[in-house]
């Protein structure tokens, strides 16, 4: 089970442009999104660390994200 609302997803997927979105598109997505936030996560917490914090900041996230 994923831990994302679907029904956003499905608005996303179809301001991304698509008329109509299967239930498993969005539960793809979910899946997909997961396991993405887990690793920039992961990367985020590894700059907090360097920088000697223990509090996960947007700034960590902004970083990870740019390491992509």
């Amino acid at each position: 089970m994923t831990e994302l609302p679907l029904t956003p997803l499905g608005r996303i997927i179809k301001n991304g442009g698509a008329e109509r979105v299967s239930d498993d598109a969005k539960v793809e997505l979910s899946a997909i999104l997961e396991e993405e936030a887990a690793h920039i996560t992961k990367l985020a917490l590894e700059n907090a660390k360097e920088n000697g914090r223990k509090t996960l900041k947007a700034e960590d996230i902004a970083v990870a994200y740019k390491k992509l």
